[in-house]
């Protein structure tokens, strides 16, 4: 086999472990806030709903340069590798920096026009946090793609390492800032912000040591138009689906904030630990696109349909494991948050049927597809994941929303349903042979 235990094990444990401090992080920050109040923590997640499709459209051209670089390292071609790592950090970085201006500079507009007339110190709150957080973008897209260069040649360690120093940089910052210097969601913006420009300074200084990946003589970096369009005939169609993804739970959002300042805040805290839930299993199906990309490279499909079944079963039982970690202490957690006993028994009670619901479906759905990902299938699973998303996630929780009375349940009984949706299309697909049928270096 192409990998063995010990090169999987070395690749995916610190790939989970990044996750998990980072979803860690991502609750005590989610905590700290809340204790400003309802409309601060409103405030955060209506942006966070923002940020999140920023972070998620840079992670997607980070991955097509991950596919990309898997398979030269299959093909044992440093040269191009390398070529292939400088442009993608050069177009993610100008990218980046053009959606920072226009959010900086729209950032009021932008907010009114997603979510409407929310109450206005929530919309004060979501004013400043945006203003912040989107000058960190440019650090963000640098960070990403080098830390996904270095999971393209199978170092997971490093990007580990860094992340969990950021990670506890911004906690850090976060108290400081918010409780000592009661500056609320500006620290945390703050805080935010100061974390990625240390994680983004921390990684290009580790990539110089890397021949395979290094930036060299930035003097000399132009864009290699052939090199970038091979990135982006993976990468945009990802970056499409996720930014798409993205941009439908907006819609989701300005969807619940008619439902009031209370129920922005118990979805803020189900959102957080649903994503805590999911990192791990995350982290599986990103190395899952190193391990597959260079299967793919070296001529080996045969093996990469082996490690998609096992990873996938892998996520599996990592996704069971987080949901018992997160549901039994759940009653515990609403006391920390400042949402009221009503407020946090509902959000108990979601999070106890959407991660049981989530164990059966949700490794097919997301895990598995990242392997054809890494063969060069980009447009079908763009394809599923869009229409599943606004037909089922998007129109199915606004439809039952507004006209059924169910508030947030309609929101997660969409949510379910779009996972069910696109576990059958990606296991039928998988069960063929065309997600094969593609050439991504060629």
């Amino acid at each position: 086999m192409l990998f063995n235990k010990n090169q999987l094990r070395a690749l995916l444990v610190p790939l989970v472990i990044e996750q998990v401090l980072t979803g860690l992080m991502g609750v005590a920050d989610t905590l700290m806030v809340s204790n400003v109040g309802e409309a601060a923590i409103s405030g955060v997640s209506l942006v966070d709903s923002i940020n999140l499709l920023v972070v998620y459209f840079l992670s997607a051209l980070a991955a097509g340069g991950t596919i990309i670089c898997a398979q030269y390292i299959g093909r044992d071609d440093e040269a191009d590798t390398n070529k292939a790592a400088r442009q993608v950090m050069l177009a993610s970085c100008v990218l980046a920096t053009l959606l920072a201006v226009l959010l900086i500079l729209l950032r009021r507009p932008v907010l009114k026009l997603i979510f409407g007339n929310v109450e206005a110190d929530v919309m004060e709150a979501a004013v400043s946090y945006l203003l912040i957080t989107a000058m960190s973008y440019p650090f963000l897209a640098l960070y990403t793609s080098s830390a996904a260069l270095f999971r393209a040649i199978g170092d997971a360690k490093q990007p580990m390492l860094v992340a969990a120093g950021a990670d506890v940089l911004n906690i850090i910052g976060n108290a400081v800032l918010i409780f000592a210097f009661h500056l609320g969601v500006v620290g945390a913006a703050v805080s935010t912000l100061f974390s990625r420009i240390v994680s983004m300074a921390v990684m290009l200084v580790l990539q110089e040591k890397r021949p395979a990946i290094a930036m060299g003589d930035l003097r000399l970096l132009r864009p290699d138009m052939p090199m970038i369009r091979r990135i982006l005939r993976v990468g945009l169609p990802n970056a499409v689906e996720n930014g798409m993804f993205q941009f439908g739970r907006l819609v989701v959002q300005s969807t619940v904030s008619t439902l009031g300042t209370t129920a922005i805040a118990v979805q803020a805290i189900v959102l957080t630990l649903e994503l805590f839930g999911s990192m791990p299993s995350q982290a599986i199906g990103t190395g899952l696109l190193t391990v597959a990309g260079q299967c793919i490279g070296r001529g080996e499909p045969d093996q990469a349909r082996y490690y998609m079944k096992k990873l996938t079963g892998i996520s599996r039982w990592i996704i069971l494991g987080m949901g018992l970690l997160i549901c039994i202490p759940c009653p515990f957690i609403m006391r920390l948050t400042a949402l009221t006993p009503e407020g946090g028994g509902l959000a108990c009670r979601i999070l106890w049927v959407v991660l049981t619901v989530k164990v059966f479906i949700w490794p097919r759905a997301f895990t598995l597809p990242n392997g054809m990902r890494a063969a060069g299938d980009v447009t079908y699973a763009m394809w599923v994941s869009t229409v599943s998303m606004w037909v089922f996630r998007v129109a199915l929780s606004w439809y039952l929303c507004r006209y059924t009375g169910v508030g947030l349940w309609g929101v997660w009984i969409g949510w379910c349903t779009d996972w069910l949706v696109r576990d059958i299309c990606f296991s039928v697909r998988f069960r063929g042979d065309k997600w094969l049928r593609h050439s991504v270096l060629d």
